[in-house]
């Protein structure tokens, strides 16, 4: 499966000099816990609620502060043709929860952790489902050793 069928798209996106406040409210209304910055259609980075909370609020910044200033570095991208195992992978290697998706190098998508367990979640119930079927279908077996006592 490819990460452009598991990726969530549009992402949400600000202006590196959008505002702490702007952002947040952005959050808000989209309930995500993330914004990609982006800048002339480059990725520039990333803040998340926690970035909010801990360098804008925790270190007194303004809420007009521009988010570059407690934005991180989008280091770690994956590609929308790339295979899930790819994200699997940089998610296991890196401990980061949440990966922007580019194609040709523009921002498409993101693709998250919670993505990732739809796609297992959906992967089981595909697997499961007949088995589950089956259960309900057949009459419920007589336990070993129920019956008349002797």
């Amino acid at each position: 499966m490819r990460i452009s069928a598991a990726m969530t798209a549009p992402p949400v996106c600000a202006a590196p000099d959008a505002s702490l406040a702007e952002v947040a409210g952005l959050m808000a209304e989209r309930a995500v816990g993330s914004v990609l910055v982006v800048e002339d259609g480059v990725l520039r980075g990333i803040v998340t609620d926690r970035d909010l909370a801990v360098r804008g609020m925790g270190e007194g910044l303004a809420p007009g502060t521009r988010v570059a200033t407690v934005m991180s570095a989008a280091a770690v991208t994956v590609a929308a043709d790339d295979d899930l195992e790819v994200a699997y992978r940089a998610f296991r290697r890196t401990g980061i929860r949440r990966l922007p998706v580019l194609d040709g190098g523009r921002v498409v998508g993101m693709l998250t952790v919670d993505d990732l367990l739809l796609d297992v979640f959906r992967r089981l119930t595909d697997l499961l489902g007949p088995v589950a079927w089956g259960i309900l279908q057949e009459p419920p077996a007589t336990p070993r050793g129920a019956g008349s006592r002797t």
